[in-house]
């Protein structure tokens, strides 16, 4: 099956995608991991939101923002798949395009994430380096890691 990528910003997502977004977010990292946190934060207004879907369905989704809307530079986040769509590499082309369309979009060259400490050998293999120690956020691991051009 093929896998249709979509960019939009917040005020043209349709209500079927960012329920179809907000509820593939809450079943990993609420439900899947077991945290309860505040997702809905206030930065989906000024993200760009690449999702990828098959059959309508959205299966993989990141948001972007340009430097300054979250980190110093560029950022990507809440990098997720669909537990049913694992095994499949959809990680690695989730990140290739979220690289490729925050150098597109938004032309930027450096990109900060914050990642989980238990991804950061998948990160790495995408040109992310660490740039700090390990540090909790809503209870579970993470490091910050960087991209450089």
């Amino acid at each position: 099956m093929e896998i249709n990528w979509k960019i939009k910003n917040f005020d043209t997502l349709l209500a079927p995608e960012l329920y179809q977004i907000l509820r593939l977010r809450s079943e990993i990292f609420v439900v899947e991991q077991n945290c309860v946190y505040q997702d809905l934060d206030d930065k989906d207004q000024k993200a760009l939101h690449l999702f990828g879907e098959i059959e309508g369905s959205i299966v993989a989704y990141c948001r972007l923002f340009k430097a300054g809307d979250y980190f110093d530079f560029a950022s990507i986040g809440r990098v997720v798949v669909a537990a049913n769509q694992r095994g499949k590499k959809l990680g690695h082309e989730l990140m290739n395009q979220a690289i490729t369309n925050t150098q597109k979009y938004l032309g930027e060259q450096n990109i900060t994430i914050s990642a989980q400490l238990y991804l950061k050998k998948f990160y790495e293999s995408h040109g992310f380096i660490p740039t700090s120690k390990t540090y909790l956020e809503d209870d579970i691991p993470h490091i910050q890691m960087q991209k450089q051009a």
